[in-house]
């Protein structure tokens, strides 16, 4: 559907994005999120949001989600966010997301849902035993999009798929009501260092939250001996540091800390090369450490400071909902007349 042409969307520009409250986030999420975030809010009209209704497609405990909620918050506000410039606020706050989810999962087609690859990935041989939120989620991924008329959306690869479906419910909503370039086709904004940060247990695979050693993952709440002790024990090689990026692509581990060392830095792997080629990594590590440390300690030592003041968040949290509303009710009122409910 997405290859035909249709009517351009004339809004004004805007970016979406959310994280879920499911455990602590990481130098990955910093890295391949909370940065970029943070450089958005200058430069165009962003809506961020904690991604509680996603969560709970798997089993959440209700006596942890909301401070869960507030983790996700002060870590929005660590990184650089401002609650004046980017409108922060939690899913669940903000009940147009769910009723357009309706609207969209009678939209959106059986046979898109069955090829998201991620619900067969998360479901595993067992998927009769996942909840039904968890197969539909990215129908809900697409209301909160478009419920805000979003128009670039910052995802990872695993998350493309998820986007391309936004962009058919869009296209095939605006067809069926006859309101050509009433949603956006949103776009992806995928490019920049940090965009995928792997465990510095196994290069191979992506940094999780879920991973049972903590020594794979850095945590933002990590102190600054944290830190350093991690980057010194993570996984590497015998090997110097090569000259070439063709080189490094063929060694997980180094090409993964170098990465990291190259987003920390505001740098590309080839200049980072160009300094650490031929050197091992007793001289690397240690300098990575040291950025590292530089880089998040702060971020760990702000968001404990949040944390201590559960009101101050929750207060921004509020603010950041009633904003939310205020730009989400007139789509939704749109989106009833369009559809032909009464009273609309």
């Amino acid at each position: 559907m997405t290859d035909q042409a249709p009517v351009t969307y004339a809004g004004p520009p805007r970016v979406l994005s959310g994280v879920q409250p499911s455990g602590a986030l990481h130098l990955g999420n910093y890295l391949g999120a909370l940065v970029k975030f943070t450089r958005l809010q200058h430069e165009i009209d962003t809506f961020i949001f904690v991604a509680d209704l996603h969560a709970i497609t798997v089993w959440q405990d209700p006596a942890a989600l909301a401070q869960q909620t507030r983790e996700i918050a002060a870590a929005y506000i660590a990184s650089g966010l401002d609650p004046d410039k980017a409108t922060i606020f939690p899913q669940s706050a903000v009940r147009e997301h769910a009723e357009l989810s309706w609207i969209f999962n009678c939209v959106a087609r059986l046979g898109w849902l069955d090829r998201m690859t991620q619900f067969k990935e998360k479901s595993g041989k067992h998927k009769e035993r996942s909840s039904v939120g968890l197969y539909t989620y990215p129908v809900l991924q697409a209301a909160d999009i478009l419920i805000y008329k979003a128009t670039h959306v910052p995802v990872g690869e695993d998350q493309k798929q998820h986007l391309e479906l936004t962009r058919d419910i869009a296209q095939k909503f605006n067809h069926d009501f006859n309101a050509p370039g009433f949603f956006p086709l949103p776009d992806p904004l995928i490019q920049g260092p940090g965009a995928r940060v792997m465990s510095l247990r196994d290069g191979s695979a992506k940094m999780s939250k879920s991973d049972p050693s903590d020594y794979s993952r850095i945590n933002l709440t990590d102190t600054a001996d944290d830190i350093a002790a991690k980057v010194k024990k993570a996984r590497t090689d015998p090997e110097p540091l090569p000259e070439t990026i063709e080189e490094l692509a063929t060694r997980a581990e180094a090409d993964n800390l170098v990465g990291i060392f190259a987003a920390l830095a505001g740098k590309t792997k080839a200049e980072v090369l160009a300094d650490y080629a031929g050197k091992g990594f007793g001289t690397f590590k240690p300098a990575l450490a040291e950025l590292a440390v530089e880089s998040l300690a702060p971020v760990g030592e702000r968001m404990r400071g949040l944390l201590g003041d559960p009101a101050v968040l929750d207060a921004i949290l509020a603010k950041g909902a009633e904003k939310a509303r205020e730009a989400a009710a007139p789509t939704l009122a749109e989106v009833k007349k369009l559809v032909g409910f009464w009273g609309a």
